[in-house]
């Protein structure tokens, strides 16, 4: 049997924008700020130390936490876009040559091109030992509560880059969550590690911090060379 090329090229692009997702959970749990909820997390993780087993379980909590919080959010924005007849049409029309300029964008904020200084949180010392009395299961409280915490760098990744995706992909759950769990799986390792009984955590997340200087400038440079090439494409016609 042949196998057809639309249905091919479908499922690449399908697993492209899953992996797209994914690292762009996970370059958003390294940059500063959500590393520093992650740390956080790896303490109350860390907490669990009589038990390997529930120190898994914690990091894994803690994850789905963080998961189910930005599918959650995502769900609201996309279906919010497209609830509304004129903007879902226009979006249908026009995402092709949005795509491009929003990638410069982001691209130009993920280099501090822009000097943008933000915080949203509503996570306090109080809100972390209440979760600490739920045992176990605060985990998944804090992973869901750390998820509402925005700064420039993860505003950016998540509004201007996974939901564009997400909208273009027709896809608001399963991309939603490949990013959620890539926000947390660095606590989810961390767990791990934990468990094994693995010392120097502080230099792993020293490393981490200086990795994700690059790993945030590389993705940037592509941000804004796919963004050209794009814009070039689908707003001048040039290619």
């Amino acid at each position: 049997m042949r196998s057809n090329p639309k249905e091919e090229m479908f499922m690449q692009e399908i697993y492209l924008a899953a992996v797209s997702a994914l690292w762009l959970g996970i370059l958003t749990s390294i940059s500063p700020c959500p590393l520093a909820t992650n740390v956080a997390a790896v303490s109350f993780v860390a907490r669990n130390l009589g038990s390997s087993q529930r120190v898994v379980w914690t990091g894994l909590l803690y994850s789905l936490g963080r998961m189910f919080a930005y599918t959650v959010i995502a769900m609201l924005a996309i279906a919010s876009v497209l609830s509304l007849p004129e903007t879902s049409f226009h979006l249908e029309i026009y995402m092709n040559q949005a795509i491009g300029p929003l990638l410069i964008v982001v691209g130009i904020i993920l280099l501090d091109v822009i000097p943008l200084s933000f915080s949203m949180s509503c996570v306090n010392g109080t809100i972390q030992t209440r979760a600490g009395k739920w045992g176990m299961w605060g985990a998944g409280l804090l992973g869901i509560l750390f998820a509402l915490t925005f700064c420039p760098v993860s505003a950016a990744l998540f509004f201007g880059s996974l939901i564009p995706l997400a909208i273009k992909s027709n896809s608001s759950v399963l991309l939603p969550s490949l990013y959620g769990f890539g926000t947390g799986l660095p606590v989810f390792i961390f767990a791990v590690l934990i468990a094994l009984g693995v010392k120097s955590i502080g230099r792993v997340f020293d490393r981490l911090s200086q990795l994700e200087k690059w790993a945030r400038k590389l993705t940037a440079v592509v941000f804004v060379g796919v963004g050209i090439y794009l814009s070039l494409k689908n707003l001048f016609g040039l290619l």
